[in-house]
């Protein structure tokens, strides 16, 4: 990037194109300039943010015949994508729940493009299919994105997008006989199902009005639809006029007592609303009034709310609140914050909760009874992750387990016996024997120490010639756990080492561990990032012309920043869906909750800091790594004019010899909801492109 001293009142950016061996497609500029706070900023690809127009179209469509064309002369291409296919050929299981005599689960048989829902009487009964969303679409790109359960075990809701959207529609099942019933909700988006009656909740936006996939997102409601009524016969609940940029949910309790509704004006923290829905015309209780910390009721007694809250506990904590007098000062401890994380609370019969802590980046599951007394642990397999379903009237509880080189086992729990059971065990051939795990804890640029996860063949020379594949998030309070990953076993068969480490930012060590990556101090990202690299060169696991860099979404602007600051950082960069501009993040559909994490362009100080990181901007003429952008033309949660203008940028700013590419998908999103069969294009190409830049022979 092209920097002219501030006191100039200018920041322009070089719209000249250089020569390249690749012969990229030559991006118009337009004259589009920006001032912030007297600072002027020139935005040349600015056009490229019109996602229907035929000018982006056309620039699609030559930039992937571009990456197309290399990719295709990758010799190992075709048989690479074959492997990934079989280690992808496995019966894949969710973490089944409970309700009634009812099991749900979502199960793969391992060559389907989504998943299948699931009920079965008991743990014993017959499976039989409930919803199949892969006779939704030719092409398989239609998923289940929500689903929830009536009370009396009669319906249950689903929601489906389509293309990787976050737009949702909504339908609904008689569970009995397993019929579609005619009920048809649109323009849904972010939204909980809270079931009343023959009845449930949801949120809903108005139509969209052109630019669904860009514009903001902003006015949602809450209403409440009766099974077997049009939707323009829903009742209007709640809405919040007076601020229409929050983000807003709804559920129920268990017993129906209570209507909860949850805002948010950011992607952390939440006020708290209830309403008493078996007091006609009851008013709304505020609970919590701002949105500092998170919130959820996990149940109710009475006149009480169980809530799990970060609210004076960084690290998590259960309480009562009762809502005669719902002040914070009166809250009662049930599990006071611990020294490990609080990730989860659940209900069984009996009286009792299952109870899950991380410990280090470990998965740890108790049973506690309903006074906060801890009862015994369920032990697991080993050191990994593990995912639960409960629920208050069932003594079963459900749980997964799975680490990265070991693939996600089910197992049911009797409350009542203290055992396990396995529920489902898969197997795609990788040989989890012949890997192993080791965590560090290295020192970031500060001293702190961050851990991280190193995995490879056991008895691997450490020469620093090993190729090695890092990858991050660091942000949003959310935690990265161990798990198996078909595109990572790949790389481990062929010799190499997987890495990650869990950089501040991230929710692994709660909300301080989070605040330490955000606005101000999002820096400590991208330093926990570069000096986890330094680690393992240092420490001879690779060296930098041996190592490949990989982040999604908020991790897209991690290897972003990473490859702007740090040119030299790795021989690959893949960075996917991210988020890239980050004077303009706010400006499209939900970016602008993103603001707790990152600060916006509007604040001054916030600015000046986005501009020293912000990887659009500060792009310069110099070696760039070998660099492989990924993007979705129907993500509407980073749209993909980020990564549009950020390839724009960086080709024409590549000195070396190394490719900058990128890779748009068709009638794709975000990245849920993808199909199988476009992941294993998609991570095909990927595993292509860093076998090829770091010099691997793939071998089967």
């Amino acid at each position: 990037m092209k920097l002219y001293p501030l006191s100039m009142g200018l920041l322009l950016l070089a719209a000249c194109h250089q020569p390249s061996a690749y012969n990229y497609p030559k991006t118009r500029t337009v004259d589009t300039v920006t001032t912030y706070f007297g600072v002027r900023v020139a935005d040349p690809y600015r056009w490229l943010e019109n996602d229907t127009s035929a000018a982006t179209a056309q620039w699609v469509k030559d930039e992937n015949a571009l990456t197309q064309s290399y990719l295709s002369k990758i010799p190992f291409r075709d048989s690479l994508k074959q492997r990934l296919t079989q280690l992808y050929h496995y019966e894949k299981y969710s973490v089944p729940f409970m309700k009634g005599n009812y099991v749900f689960y979502y199960k793969n048989n391992g060559s389907q493009n989504q998943s299948v829902l699931y009920v079965q009487d008991g743990l014993t009964g017959t499976p039989r299919i409930l919803v199949d969303p892969n006779t939704f679409s030719a092409d398989g790109t239609v998923a289940i994105s929500e689903i929830a359960v009536s009370n009396d075990q009669k319906y249950l809701t689903y929601a489906i997008s389509r293309a990787g959207s976050d737009w949702n529609e909504f339908f609904v099942v008689d569970i009995a006989s397993g019929k579609r019933l005619n009920d048809s909700l649109n323009y849904s988006k972010f939204s909980d199902i809270g079931w009343q009656g023959d009845g449930f909740y949801y949120t809903r936006y108005d139509a969209p009005k052109g630019g669904a996939l860009v514009n903001k997102n902003e006015s949602p409601k809450i209403y409440y639809h009766q099974v077997g009524t049009s939707q323009s016969a829903d009742q209007l609940v709640y809405e919040d006029k007076a601020h229409p940029m929050q983000t807003i949910g709804a559920y129920t309790t268990e017993d129906e007592k209570y209507l909860v509704i949850h805002t948010e004006n950011s992607s952390d923290g939440n006020a708290l609303f209830v309403k008493d829905l078996s007091a006609k015309d009851a008013p709304l209780t505020t609970v919590v009034a701002d949105f500092r910390n998170d919130n959820t009721v996990i149940d109710d007694n009475g006149n009480k709310l169980l809530v799990m809250t970060n609210k004076g506990a960084p690290k998590y904590r259960l309480v009562w609140i009762n809502l005669s007098n719902p002040d914070s000062a009166n809250w009662t401890n049930v599990i006071p914050e611990q020294e490990n994380l609080l990730q989860g609370v659940g209900l069984t019969e009996g009286d009792k909760m299952v109870v899950s802590y991380l410990d280090n980046v470990k998965t740890k599951l108790y049973i506690y009874s309903m006074d906060g007394s801890k009862l015994n642990e369920i032990a697991l397999p080993g050191f990994g992750n593990s995912d639960f379903s409960s629920d208050k009237k069932t003594p079963y509880i459900f749980y997964s387990f799975t680490n990265y080189i070991t693939l996600p086992t089910i197992f049911s729990y009797d409350v009542a016996v203290e055992k396990s059971n396995l529920f489902a065990k898969p197997d795609n051939g990788f040989k989890s024997d012949d890997y192993e795990t080791e965590q560090v804890f290295y020192p970031s640029k500060d001293g702190t120490k961050i851990p991280m996860y190193i995995v490879h063949k056991k008895g691997m020379k450490m020469d620093g010639n090993n190729p090695c594949f890092l990858y991050a998030y660091g942000g949003f309070n959310i935690s990265i756990l161990p798990a198996f990953s078909p595109t990572a076993a790949l790389f481990l068969e062929n010799g190499a080492i997987y890495a990650v480490p869990n950089l501040r930012g991230g929710g692994e060590y709660g909300e301080k561990w989070h605040e330490a990556g955000t606005k101000l101090n999002k820096q400590n990202v991208f330093d926990d990032f570069y000096y986890a690299s330094k680690y393992l060169v240092d420490n001879n696991y690779t060296s930098r012309s041996k190592l490949a860099i990989h982040g999604r979404s908020n991790g897209g602007l991690l290897i972003g920043a990473s490859i702007t600051e740090h040119p030299d950082m790795a021989k690959v960069a893949i960075p996917t869906v991210g988020v890239l501009d980050m004077l303009r993040y706010h400006k499209f559909t939900i970016g602008w909750s993103w603001a707790n994490d990152y600060g916006t362009s509007d604040d001054s100080v916030q600015f000046h800091n986005l501009m020293k990181y912000s990887p659009l901007h500060n792009v310069r003429d110099t070696n760039y790594p070998a660099t492989l952008i990924t993007t979705a033309d129907h993500d509407d949660r980073v749209v993909p004019a980020h990564s549009f203008k950020f390839a724009a940028t960086l080709q024409v700013h590549q000195k070396g010899n190394e490719p900058v590419l990128i890779r748009i998908d068709h009638n794709a999103g975000h990245g849920g909801g993808k199909p199988m069969s476009k992941q294993i294009d998609e991570f095909g190409d990927m595993w292509s492109f860093v076998f090829y830049n770091l010099g691997m022979k793939f071998h089967m």
